[in-house]
């Protein structure tokens, strides 16, 4: 339904397996020269064919890729018949936006385009996200809003697509809805893998299981999808417009800007994917859910890419802070990146 071109679909193969991942050691918290704390978690890097160049941990169970799932969801929006936004709207489809005034303001205009308020959105009221964003808002004495929260441009989205096909809007997040079918077909073509269940997001949007491995195929299929395909345009608004994906100083938003060319998005509980314009791809997922190994893997990952490591290295480590001074890092560890110093 959508008005581009869609590249033509793949039978999925079977479901990942449910089970619990084996994950491997894929960063170290030093400080003052002794390993304080071990971050596990599954990394898989993706050569330009689509061949694993590297893995570690499990990249085959399955998992929930939380908001890293947008990207897929938002070529799921214009398959469904998603009317032509711009390319600022659509990036905060596939976003997870920090609150600030654009985002809000977008969100709106996407939902006035379908002649709907905030009041018709679904999802779960919510302060904004980014941190300097949430203060300012609280010191003004409000409180969480539908349109504050961070998936809002998504279901802004999935409204106008619901409206504009005839659907229901009432019940737009029920798995069974028409449009959450397509974009669970979607899913499954863009990963090449069959869903393996079928839960609730944070925001009250379904969400899949899928493998890390289908995941970080998916990123990458986006990232090489021709102008003008509806994997194209999302690829092309996200990386035109990472402040719309995320906010103003996000990590993800600065990785983009220092890697040409570079498809990236990341989700909650340590989930992380990016992919380069011909195919190379890595994803991350962080066992315990600590999103502050997720930038230093990703980091790690991006090199065994061939991505410069000086142009990786503002991302490579978090300081470790005592007394008001840095005493070690959070580094990338294990196969991922060998550990052999102790700064």
């Amino acid at each position: 339904m959508s008005q581009s071109t869609t590249l033509p679909r793949r039978a999925p193969q079977a479901p990942p397996e449910v089970r619990e991942p084996a994950h491997a050691p894929v960063a170290h918290v030093v400080r003052g020269g002794i390993i304080e704390g071990v971050h596990h978690g599954s990394v898989v890097v993706l050569a330009a064919d689509g061949s694993v160049a590297f893995q570690t941990g499990d990249i085959e169970a399955a998992f929930y890729p939380r908001s890293a799932l947008k990207p897929l969801q938002a070529v799921g929006l214009l398959r469904a018949g998603l009317p032509p936004l711009d390319d600022e709207a659509l990036a905060l489809v596939a976003a997870s936006h920090s609150g600030e005034d654009r985002h809000l303001a977008t969100a709106g205009r996407i939902l006035a385009t379908a002649g709907l308020t905030e009041d018709d959105l679904r999802n779960v009221p919510d302060l904004p996200y980014g941190s300097a964003v949430r203060d300012e808002w609280i010191g003004r004495g409000l409180g969480p809003t539908r349109l504050a929260q961070n998936c809002s441009g998504k279901h802004a989205a999935m409204l106008l697509t619901a409206r504009t096909r005839g659907w229901r809007l009432d019940d737009y997040l029920d798995p069974g809805h028409p449009l959450q079918r397509e974009i669970a077909a979607t899913v499954e073509d863009l990963t090449g893998q069959g869903i393996a269940r079928v839960t609730v997001d944070g925001c009250g949007a379904p969400l899949f299981a899928v493998s890390l491995h289908g995941l970080t195929r998916a990123a990458a299929r986006l990232a090489t999808a021709a102008p003008g395909t509806d994997e194209g345009r999302v690829a092309q608004a996200m990386r035109e417009h990472p402040e719309m994906v995320s906010g103003s100083g996000r990590d993800v938003a600065r990785l983009v800007h220092a890697v040409p060319g570079l498809l990236a998005k990341d989700g909650f509980e340590g989930v992380g994917i990016a992919a380069l314009p011909d195919g190379r791809a890595v994803g991350v997922k962080i066992a315990d859910g600590a999103d502050r190994a997720r930038m230093p893997v990703t980091a790690a990952a991006l090199a065994r890419c061939g991505v410069d490591p000086e142009v990786l290295a503002a991302f490579a480590t978090t300081p470790v802070i005592g007394g008001g001074a840095p005493v070690g890092s959070l580094r990338a560890a294990g196969a991922l990146a060998p550990w052999d110093n102790r700064a």
